[in-house]
């Protein structure tokens, strides 16, 4: 691990960033006022960003660190480059358009610290509309997984979507879940060591999904912690590109279950895939015709 820390920080945050503009200083503004839990040591990892928001950032707030990925890498080895040149025992991964609102620091770490088996703690995302994100998810089961896929995109209150996204659930009650957002995600770094970090063949989408299953079968907790927020200004970055992220998305999940699923469940593997083709098309159609499905935080 790097000794390169700011001396004194008691919490890394490790920002993943591509092509997020003002939103990027924004957020990284946000994190270094967000002191409730100790002065924040912060990297931002530069994803080959072409709008020049790396740079505008170095200017106006010089105390942040710039990392240059070795191009657009994608988000999870982004936070492994990340992660890789801190050394706080705890540290928070973000996407570069999200706010930390005033105590989310102090919220999480104290939730990591309640028990040591707690491998990583999501707070409550909020949309730019102050409407709570699902962001605290069940990890779904063979057929919960299929109908979500098949309905999710003509019927979104259908009772598989609602269950796999928690929608009944209250969203001001602390609890354990299957896997929280990937956009601000408060980690301990023992955890993630023990999980070998980011599965860096993710590009997008998922990896939050299944590092969240790699901790949970280590042994390690994942805890859902609203009382810490963030607003999220959902798909700054990836709707400048909205068919290759809607490509990128169903590809995790395909990379996902053919991964997860073992024994008999690999016979399902070829339907699902035809599946998964048919709502990629599906999801750009609609896209085309107006109804924006851009991908955001996950599925």
């Amino acid at each position: 691990m790097s000794s390169g820390s700011s001396p004194g920080s008691a919490w890394s945050a490790v920002v993943v960033s591509f092509n997020y503009g003002n939103l990027l200083e924004k957020c990284v503004r946000s994190i270094f006022a967000e002191t409730s839990a100790g002065v924040p040591d912060v990297v931002v990892v530069d994803n080959a960003s072409t709008d020049g928001s790396a740079a505008a950032l170095t200017s106006a707030v010089p105390a942040a660190r710039v990392v240059a990925a070795p191009g657009n890498v994608g988000y999870a080895r982004g936070a492994n480059i990340g992660i890789s040149v801190t050394d706080e025992p705890f540290v928070a991964v973000l996407n570069g358009d999200v706010e930390l609102a005033p105590g989310v620091a102090a919220a999480m770490i104290a939730a990591l610290e309640a028990d040591p088996r707690i491998g990583a703690v999501g707070p409550r995302v909020l949309n730019l509309d102050g409407s709570v994100y699902p962001s605290a998810r069940t990890d779904p089961g063979l057929f919960v997984a299929a109908a979500h896929a098949m309905f999710g995109l003509v019927w979104r209150t259908n009772p598989w979507t609602r269950r796999y996204r928690q929608l009944d659930a209250d969203p001001t009650r602390p609890r354990d879940v299957d896997w929280v957002s990937g956009a601000a995600l408060w980690l301990r770094r023992e955890a993630l060591d023990d999980v070998g970090g980011w599965d860096e063949r993710y590009f997008m989408y998922m990896e939050d999904v299944d590092l969240c299953l790699r901790l949970r079968r280590a042994g390690w907790r994942v805890r859902y912690e609203p009382a810490g927020a963030v607003v999220h200004a959902q798909g700054a970055s990836t709707s400048k590109r909205p068919y290759r992220m809607i490509a990128e998305h169903h590809r995790s999940v395909w990379r996902f279950a053919s991964r997860r699923y073992r024994g008999w469940q690999r016979a399902v593997l070829p339907p699902l895939a035809a599946v998964l083709a048919l709502r990629c098309l599906a999801a750009m159609a609609q896209h085309t015709w107006g109804r924006p499905s851009t991908p955001r935080v996950t599925g």
